[in-house]
């Protein structure tokens, strides 16, 4: 997994996590938004940058506050109507203002927003990650079809836990205990 070195400008992108589409899960989206608020707060306590992006607010609603609540204030809260992110010039424009290399990407809808991010962000030279317990969908079988043909097109998909150890690499790392905290109250 590329992600090991230390230094590799990350960023973490949670796309659309809005009451408007979490109310549309099959579950009501109650642990999608508890994995998107474990990786969030993964995020934050590594320095990480975290962006949000909205489908439509004016119809579906802002960003949850559990997550904006999470991050410095003011959370950085993108409106789009496209569908991927990188469709968007004020997202290009974040992202590429902070020379990110590489994408974390949690949210949803895992066969359309998600998926669409992800292979622009690849358009765009970008490495990405989706953390695959913390994306979701209304229907579970479209999702898995999709993050199978983005893995063949080179994007990654893995758990955020171990997206986020990698990022830590040692136990002697400052966050580890924090982080360790954040794993029990999240999982």
């Amino acid at each position: 997994m590329p992600l090991s070195p230390p230094d590799l400008p990350l960023l973490l992108l949670c796309v659309d996590v809005q009451p408007g589409f979490l109310k549309s899960l099959p579950d009501g989206g109650a642990p999608l938004l508890r994995r998107c608020q474990f990786a969030v707060a993964s995020a934050v306590g590594l320095g990480l940058p975290v962006l949000f992006t909205e489908q439509v607010p004016q119809k579906l609603g802002a960003t949850a506050g559990e997550l904006l609540a999470l991050v410095p204030s003011p959370a950085s809260q993108f409106p789009k109507t496209a569908f991927s992110a990188f469709a968007d010039d004020a997202i290009r424009e974040a992202v590429t203002a902070l020379n990110i290399e590489h994408v974390l990407l949690c949210g949803l809808e895992t066969s359309v927003c998600v998926y669409q991010t992800a292979l622009d962000a690849m358009g765009l030279s970008l490495q990405v990650t989706i953390l695959s317990d913390a994306v979701g969908a209304r229907r579970q079988e479209d999702a898995a079809t999709c993050l199978h043909a983005l893995v063949r097109s080179g994007v990654h998909v893995l758990p955020a836990e171990t997206v986020f150890y990698s990022l830590l690499r040692d136990t002697h790392h400052p966050f580890f205990k924090p982080y360790t905290q954040l794993v029990k109250t999240h999982a």
